[in-house]
């Protein structure tokens, strides 16, 4: 399943997310989409989006 955000803000988040994350293994995935969140201005409802999203497709990657 991809992630196709609506939106240029929320595709340039998506696609900064996935670059930090490669840059900062470490570094909490709830910290990068709330700092992605303040970066491109993004709505409750785009956090929401990013949370859900993102957070899902880590957890099938686990699996």
């Amino acid at each position: 399943m991809g992630i196709q955000p609506t939106g240029e803000d929320l595709r340039k988040a998506v696609k900064w997310v996935s670059a930090e994350r490669k840059y900062n293994p470490g570094k909490e995935l709830k910290a990068v989409i709330q700092e992605a969140c303040v970066k491109f201005d993004l709505s409750p409802l785009d956090e929401n989006f990013l949370c859900r999203k993102l957070l899902e497709k880590t957890e099938h990657s686990k699996e």
